[in-house]
């Protein structure tokens, strides 16, 4: 949404609506399947809200009807949206900042469809009320500059999550792609004390290994890994070693798996991928800490086609910047083609029952786990 090499501008994806197949005579009677989600509550862990196949330039984040109809329609009752700062020439306070104000004059201008995440009660809210939680927050602490006490600010502003690290080295710690894997700076540590004093959600997603490992081990409330892979299955540096989630399961925290390319070495993912992704995770975390963080939306990038010139683009852009990570090439979606759109919930629940999982397990994949975390860093 607010520039090329901002991966929230083509991440949202999503599907159309499934028409019932037209009836063989009219004496035999047509039933939709039981939705398997219907009961539940959903959360994705980082992802998305719009409609990628309007490329309009603005200046700030837009909603249109069809983006609200989507998120909905998907059944998905929570969604932990990235704001400010991520990587580009803006100054990262000043920018997160302004986006904090843009998505809270958002969420008023649609009070029938959204509601601002600020406790884990406020995610039970929304599903009583058939709304959609937007959760505020980061994938880049660049923006606390030299001072820690800028995670105050953003606090009060109801930023719930802060990701240390994007791809690259910051001034907290090293990303996933910065080959040196120096671990957590000084500066880290303050931030992640600032950061658990603040009850807010401190997420290593994009970190590098020791920052992730230092971090776990620092932190003095459980952390969280929103949107990743499990590297034992896929060896790509976006995703987990086992030690790494091992850890921050045993301290409490929680893991979600993504719909992203680095789940199959090909770049080709599919929902048997995911599926794979999250049965490793759940072997070695355990059932009670492994969810989701899709890393996309729930409306579909309609003309796939058209699209590949934009994601070629997208990736030159991203690699001209820096941020770049191994394993995303102008020939790789950066979603599971199989399992988008409004019905991706579904299909995932389907496939994991399929898998075996029960209803309860499938339950706390899909939206408790990550409810139970957010109770334990945010209050009820």
């Amino acid at each position: 949404m607010t520039g090329a090499t901002d991966r929230r501008s083509f991440l949202a994806l999503g599907a159309s609506a499934i028409a019932a197949p037209a009836l063989a005579s009219p004496a035999l009677a047509w039933a939709a399947p039981a939705d398997p989600i219907a009961n539940m509550i959903v959360i994705n862990a980082l992802g998305g809200i719009d409609n990628p196949n309007d490329r309009t330039e603005r200046d700030r984040p837009f909603l249109d009807a069809r983006a609200l109809a989507d998120a909905r329609a998907s059944g998905q009752t929570a969604v932990n949206v990235t704001i400010g700062y991520v990587a580009g020439p803006d100054d990262p306070f000043e920018k997160s900042v302004r986006e904090v104000a843009q998505w809270d004059r958002l969420i008023r201008a649609h009070p029938a469809d959204l509601v601002k995440i600020l406790t884990a009660a406020d995610i039970e809210r929304a599903k009583a009320s058939g709304k959609t939680g937007l959760i505020l927050g980061f994938q880049n602490g660049a923006m606390m500059g030299k001072d820690a006490a800028r995670v105050d600010i953003f606090a009060d502003l109801g930023v719930r999550i802060i990701q240390l690290t994007y791809n690259p080295a910051n001034q907290l710690g090293d990303g996933s792609m910065a080959p040196e894997n120096r671990g957590l700076t000084p500066f880290g540590r303050e931030v992640i004390e600032r950061l658990n004093a603040n009850k807010v959600m401190v997420d290593l997603s994009h970190s590098g290994q020791r920052t992730c490992l230092e971090a776990a081990r620092f932190s003095s409330r459980p952390i969280s890994i929103n949107h990743t892979g499990c590297r034992a299955v896929t060896d790509l540096p976006r995703n987990k070693t086992d030690e790494e989630l091992r850890l921050v399961a045993d301290k409490g925290g929680f893991v979600g798996i993504y719909f992203m390319p680095f789940l199959n070495p090909t770049g080709h993912a599919r929902a048997a991928d995911v599926v794979a992704h999250i049965d490793h995770a759940v072997n070695i975390c355990g059932e009670d800490h492994v969810g989701i963080g899709t890393d996309g939306g729930t409306s579909q990038i309609d003309d796939l086609k058209a699209y590949e010139a934009v994601l070629a683009k997208e990736i030159a852009d991203r690699r001209a910047a820096g941020i770049s990570a191994a394993g995303e090439r102008p020939d790789t979606y950066p979603f599971v083609v199989d399992l988008r759109g409004p019905d991706q919930f579904r299909k995932l629940a389907r496939l994991l029952d399929q898998k075996g999982y029960s209803t309860g397990r499938i339950e706390k994949i899909l939206g408790q786990n990550f409810l139970r975390h957010g109770r334990e860093i945010w209050g009820a």
